[in-house]
């Protein structure tokens, strides 16, 4: 039996605007966040996939992930609040900073 999470609040509109300004890069498509990331080499791409992997794991805050050989595409979302909530911008902040390591 899953037990049912508390749902996170929604952020305002406004809200995300001024978050995402503070990612460079990342674009609200619908109810989530996205951004590319292109890697020099195959090993860094998956070396990064798992080091958030890990982060992700810890923080019980899943991206989607999308690999294409040196192209890394997370996705973000918090699908059981039905938008965008404050982890979403944490998680992607946290991958914004882990990048850096790998590109």
């Amino acid at each position: 039996m899953e037990l049912s999470r508390p749902k996170e609040p929604l952020l305002p509109k406004n809200e995300i605007e001024i978050l995402l300004k503070e990612l460079p890069g990342w674009q609200q498509i619908e109810n989530s966040i996205r951004k590319e990331f292109h890697l020099k080499t195959f090993l860094d791409t998956i070396s990064l996939t798992n080091h958030v992997a890990v982060v992700s794991e810890i923080a019980d805050h899943h991206p989607d992930i999308l690999i294409n050989y040196r192209t890394l595409c997370f996705v973000i979302s918090t699908h059981h609040s039905g938008g965008l909530t404050k982890k979403d911008f944490d998680l992607a902040c946290e991958i914004e900073s882990s990048s850096k390591k790998f590109l």
